[in-house]
């Protein structure tokens, strides 16, 4: 009996997109099930009662941008749509540092195996870093930093998935209007614009010169025949011997129900990220016992990747730092070689949507229906007034933390035991590091209260649980990406990721699916 599919690939993010399109563009019949919506720009969320929120336990009633898991002292958040985390990252696209794959990783995973791959991936997503004339002043204010401190050496410009017009200048009359952005067709026929620094990264870019995964890996899928069903949420993978291959059984999303269905490949590539493939892995193994073979190293070696944030306050500094404006995140400083207490992190600049100011000014005009309204009316007057939200910088930072959390399932709920006592140098590290920046600036560092009272994290950047090993006992996939025991099952995302990488690893995860992809097809699997 003949399987539906040669390939099932479970989510379109990073890896799943990547893989989806190599495979499709082999000539594999190629169905892509993600459980998120195919968002367009005039469905971005931009009110608050706008559709923000998933939520897993009732993704009926709630399928929105953000999926944010909350666990003790970690939270995680992440994106649902056709595109996956690229709808919701901050553009940055860089290679993992020299000595990145040095520990933790098979052999055969290396800086230099991987080149080729970053280098696909690079063309795909079309990086480039701002141009100079265009930067923002929180690109100035990490330079000015850097050499204030003596680190100038360390100062990086980063490369961006995004479009730039070299035109276009913060000079120009009203400069963020929408209508000096420069449409064009790219590699894949479809349109795009040029950046005008919105700021609306993290919540969709409303020009499309933010080169999400829905622009151009998908497209060039679909172009080869590649099949994506949005709103399909997957439950399980089960062998299916009559078939030679994998029943991937899952929930359609149809109004506000659930409708089962499954559908067979010879092949399945799971690419639902760090937490969702891990989740996925755990109950099928564990709750349906159809993959019952898992190694038990399933759900260990999970990573935060050092992500942490800490605003400072410029009152003084002019022009203003204005985070709203710019790409979300433009440059670095790197320490990733260490900080000669041997500690690894890599401090970025930060940015947050405009939304913050939108919200602002919408809650400054209400006159407020009782008093506590009218206090948080006259709150938000006090702030528009003052200006504050335009002399704030988030100064960013991923750091190599110890990747020692553990995910399993508990009471029928994915459960995330995140120990800090390993990774807690490395974060305070970070808070040093981002404190001496702000005050060598004339900034004010606000450290987190949530970290330092309650050592609570949050990460965008979730890293392992179902690792690469040399084999099934420190690992859950090889180099390949295959699982052990289950030929022709793969996992090609963040999951399979064993170490922190220490900076965004979204360039990082779809090399990685570009070699599965690769050695899939050259294998003739």
């Amino acid at each position: 009996m003949a399987t539906d599919f040669d390939a099932i690939v479970v989510g379109s993010g990073f890896g799943g997109a990547a893989v989806s399109a190599r495979l499709a563009e082999a000539g594999y019949r190629v169905l892509v099930l993600e459980r998120g919506r195919r968002w367009e720009v005039a469905d971005y969320p931009r009110r608050p009662t706008d559709p923000w929120i998933w939520d897993q336990d009732h993704p009926e009633l709630l399928n929105g941008w953000f999926d944010l898991r909350i666990y003790p002292n970690m939270s995680v958040v992440q994106g649902a749509g056709v595109g996956g985390g690229s709808l919701v990252y901050a553009n940055i696209s860089v290679n993992a540092k020299a000595g990145s794959f040095d520990k933790g990783w098979p052999p055969e995973i290396t800086v230099s195996e991987l080149a080729p791959y970053y280098d696909r991936v690079g063309a795909m997503l079309n990086v480039q870093k701002v141009p100079q004339e265009q930067w923002p002043e929180r690109t100035r204010l990490v330079k000015e930093a850097a050499e204030k401190k003596g680190w100038a050496d360390r100062f990086e410009r980063l490369d961006l998935a995004v479009t730039f017009d070299p035109q276009w200048r913060y000079s120009t009359p009203d400069p963020h209007n929408v209508s000096h952005s420069k449409t064009f067709t790219n590699a894949q026929g479809v349109q795009q614009g040029t950046c005008v620094h919105l700021g609306n990264c993290d919540i969709g870019c409303d020009v499309k010169a933010k080169n999400t995964l829905d622009l151009n890996y998908l497209p060039l899928a679909e172009r080869h025949g590649a099949e994506i069903r949005p709103l399909h949420v997957v439950r399980h993978v089960a062998p299916e011997a009559a078939a030679g291959g994998y029943r991937v059984s899952f929930d359609r999303i149809s109004g506000d129900s659930l409708v089962a269905g499954s559908a067979t490949a010879r092949i399945v590539v799971l690419g639902a990220g760090s937490i969702g493939s891990t989740e996925l892995l755990l109950r099928s193994r564990d709750v349906a016992r159809t993959l019952p073979n898992v190694s038990a190293f399933l759900g260990r070696n999970w990573s935060s990747n050092g992500d942490f944030l800490t605003p400072a306050l410029y009152p003084l500094r002019m022009p203003a730092v204005n985070p709203t404006r710019g790409p979300t995140i433009t440059s670095a400083i790197n320490f990733l070689n260490g900080d000669g207490q041997g500690n690894e992190f890599f401090i970025e600049d930060g940015g947050f949507p405009d939304l913050a100011r939108v919200l602002l000014d919408r809650l400054a005009e209400r006159d407020g229906q009782n008093a506590a309204e009218r206090s948080l009316s006259e709150s938000a007057r006090m702030l528009t007034r003052l200006n504050l939200l335009s002399q704030v910088m988030p100064w960013f930072a991923q750091g190599r933390d110890a990747a020692n959390g553990v995910l399993s399932l508990k009471n029928g709920r994915l459960f995330l035991e995140w120990d800090i006592q390993h990774s807690e140098e490395t974060i305070e590290a970070i808070v040093r590091t981002h404190e001496q920046l702000a005050r060598a600036t004339g900034g004010v560092p606000l450290v987190p209260l949530t970290w330092t009272f309650g050592r609570d994290l949050i990460t965008p950047h979730p890293l392992g649980g179902a690792n690469m090993g040399r084999t099934a006992a420190e690992g859950v996939v090889d180099h390949r990406g295959e699982v052990f025991g289950y030929r022709n099952l793969f996992v090609a995302d963040g999951a399979i990721v064993p170490e922190a990488i220490g900076l965004n690893p979204s360039k990082t995860i779809a090399a990685l699916a570009e070699r599965v992809a690769g050695l899939i097809v050259a294998d003739g699997r």
